[in-house]
């Protein structure tokens, strides 16, 4: 299978996989794993408490990688579970959580409200007008495809050592 990738999409995630970098630098720095990061960061942003389901949605973790270093962060002391409505948890730093956060990703939102202060208005707004478009796109695009089953069933895996 061939496919011609543009130069624009080159471009696009180059520059996605750099900030991804970038950010994972920031967090070495700090001492954080990107998951854990990216939770203190949701919880700083809201002030100290948000949804676990809102986290996942904000964070882009999967809900099993954001439950593993919750649990490892409750662990430490650093944020605490209390029930919320019907199934949902909210997850809400501890004193010595809002500490670290504001110590760590504190630091992050900083530095990236000071880039968007330093840019002329109407930059930012064309780069959140643009980034919406491209996600909205993206978002139906992503809707219309098929459901299609999983590429490797663990069925069809496990029969394949039972003939060894």
């Amino acid at each position: 299978m061939s496919h011609t990738v543009s130069q624009e999409l080159k471009r696009f995630n180059y520059l996605l996989g750099e900030t991804s970098m970038v950010y994972h630098e920031i967090n070495r720095k700090l001492g954080l794993s990107d998951s854990t990061s990216s939770i203190l960061y949701a919880l700083l942003e809201e002030g100290g408490s948000r949804l676990l389901k809102d986290i996942c949605r904000f964070s882009g973790l999967s809900k099993q990688t954001a439950n593993s270093a919750i649990r490892k962060l409750e662990q430490e002391g650093i944020l605490y579970l209390q029930p919320a409505d019907g199934k949902n948890k909210l997850v809400c730093l501890t004193e010595a959580g809002k500490e670290l956060a504001q110590r760590t990703v504190g630091q992050v939102l900083t530095m990236e409200d000071e880039i968007f202060a330093a840019w002329p208005r109407e930059d930012v707004q064309r780069y959140f007008a643009l980034a919406a478009a491209f996600l909205l796109d993206l978002q139906k695009k992503a809707d219309a495809l098929p459901d299609a089953p999983p590429a490797v069933s663990s069925e069809n895996t496990s029969d394949q050592y039972m003939h060894l």
